[in-house]
């Protein structure tokens, strides 16, 4: 969904924390305070309501702009939601190194105006399975951290301790995974695009939930863009008669974790397009890291296009 930017459209930024949220406006230079609650939504919105506003702008910051974002769809107020690193590397192309709320409110605005993002739907069905699905990664990051401490600790009341944890998240695991499950049945859409892309080598019921949601564009890309969602589309890395390697950079991590472990179930599944690919370039002499994340990037436009076409996985 597009951007209408005109010559006296206005921009707004907002720096998002857990209690606040600092708002800038261009180009008139505005800048306000409010409380990250509905009082303060509301407050915003009627100020906003009935001017030319064509995009409020704020970052991705693990939940606590999810209200806002509610708030502003509910008031017909164009909203995007920006990945922060992007609106840090803009700061820095910028010169802006000083860094507080009002600064990066006004910088989120600046990027806005400079590179108009494209705007952010909520879905509150997938905005509840991507916080069961975070709150599953945390819990499987606990566990292993729980574990590495039970392994290399000398004392025996730390590795008693740490293996009472790691029981006790793994209880919490099983709930979460039994939640997620039920979630994905409740709702048809997520369920029939589960069994879609657990039908492809290698993708099970983590990656799949990751995918619907962490990455609920799958299906509506082009390969190129939906690779580079996910961080595995390779940039070049040249300059005049220099041919550097090229790289992969940026992505959703999550999702790319969750693709790493799913192409290497593909790798290792017999007769497969994803072992064929792996073959070939190790046996061309690619380092078996590069060779893993060719998988992933075809792994990833093989999965698109099962969801745009709404087929099952084909060998063919």
């Amino acid at each position: 969904m597009g951007l209408k930017m005109t010559q006296d459209a206005l921009v707004v930024g907002i720096d998002v924390s857990k209690d606040m949220l600092d708002v800038a406006i261009l180009p008139t230079g505005e800048s306000l305070r409010l409380p990250n609650t509905g009082k303060g939504w509301g407050k915003l919105t009627r100020r906003l309501l009935g001017k030319p506003v064509a995009v409020v702008t704020f970052e991705a910051t693990g939940g606590y702009e999810r209200g806002l974002l509610r708030a502003l769809h509910a008031a017909r107020l164009p909203a995007a939601r920006i990945n922060p690193s992007r609106a840090r590397d803009f700061a820095k192309a910028c010169g802006a190194l000083a860094k507080n709320d009002r600064l990066d409110a006004l910088m989120i605005a600046r990027f806005a105006a400079s590179l108009p993002p494209r705007l952010t739907e909520p879905d509150p069905s997938v905005d509840a399975l991507a916080e069961l699905v975070i709150a599953r990664r945390q819990l499987s990051e606990d566990i292993t951290r729980a574990g590495n401490q039970a392994e290399h600790a000398l004392s025996a009341v730390v590795k008693r301790v740490a293996r009472r944890r790691i029981r006790a998240l793994q209880v919490d695991l099983k709930l979460i995974e039994l939640e997620i499950a039920k979630a994905i049945a409740a709702e048809k859409r997520f369920a029939d695009k589960d069994l879609l892309l657990r039908s492809a080598p290698g993708v099970g019921a983590v990656t799949s939930a990751t995918l619907l949601a962490l990455l609920p564009e799958l299906g509506r890309l082009a390969n190129r863009p939906a690779a580079s969602l996910v961080g595995v589309a390779p940039f070049d890395h040249d300059s005049g008669k220099l041919k550097g390697q090229r790289c992969i950079w940026g992505g959703r991590r999550p999702v790319r974790d969750a693709l790493y472990m799913a192409a290497l179930g593909a790798i290792r599944t017999r007769q497969s397009i994803f072992r064929a690919c792996y073959q070939r370039l190790v046996e061309k002499g690619k380092k078996p890291k590069v060779a893993i994340v060719a998988v992933m990037r075809k792994l990833i436009t093989t999965l698109n296009a099962m969801l745009r076409d709404n087929r099952p996985w084909s060998p063919a």
